[in-house]
């Protein structure tokens, strides 16, 4: 049973840290999506290793069933080709920005890893109802309800972002007509017996 367990956890977290480095690593903003959902799928596996099956719902309801169809929503508006119109020009200081901060957290997390001298932290017993549907939402609707108003603003104003950018392209400029052509009045005259009392105008020898 504990290396059922063990074999669970591995499986979780192997599709976790997968679906993170897909996130990053694809080009394809489609594929970074189905990234993050196996991402989320991950972590809800591993709440129920924590028997917190209500936070694993949540995570699965929530995460997967609305915020990425949010962000595969966003991908559609701005379209599947928008990260490729960015100049590598503009796009190499955020890049060096956003490396320098991942490498800085990569590193601040294996300095707090590292093996301590201290023992083992106990930690009490946990309450009855720690985790479950009443827990988690008086939580969330009195000391968290400031971060979680925040983090729907947050998500309306992204929406609202994409549509301003998807209508800030502009309207595809109209072909120039074809320019006339010298030697279409050689060519002037009705194509087909029936059209010789209609001869062309002056639009057909253009």
């Amino acid at each position: 049973m504990i290396l059922a367990g063990i074999v669970y956890f591995a499986v979780c977290a192997l599709v976790v840290l997968l679906g993170a480095v897909g996130v990053v690593a694809s080009r394809d903003p489609i594929r970074s999506a189905v990234s993050l959902l196996a991402s989320i799928l991950g972590v809800a596996g591993l709440y129920l290793k924590l028997s917190a099956e209500f936070l694993a719902a949540i995570q699965v309801i929530v995460y997967a069933g609305a915020v990425v169809v949010l962000f595969v929503f966003v991908i559609m508006l701005l379209g599947p080709d928008a990260g490729s119109r960015v100049e590598p020009s503009r796009a190499r200081p955020s890049r060096v920005v956003g490396a320098v901060v991942a490498a800085a957290v990569a590193l601040a997390a294996v300095l707090l890893l590292l093996p301590r001298d201290h023992g083992l932290t106990s930690f009490g017993e946990v309450p009855a109802g720690f985790g479950g549907i009443e827990a988690v939402g008086g939580h969330l609707f009195t000391r968290a309800l400031l971060p979680f108003e925040l983090a729907t603003a947050l998500l309306i104003a992204a929406v609202v972002g994409a549509i301003a950018l998807s209508r800030g392209r502009g309207v595809i400029p109209k072909a120039p007509p074809p320019p006339v052509n010298p030697t279409a009045r050689m060519f002037g005259g009705p194509v087909h017996p029936r059209d010789a009392g209609r001869p062309l105008g002056e639009e057909g020898m253009r």
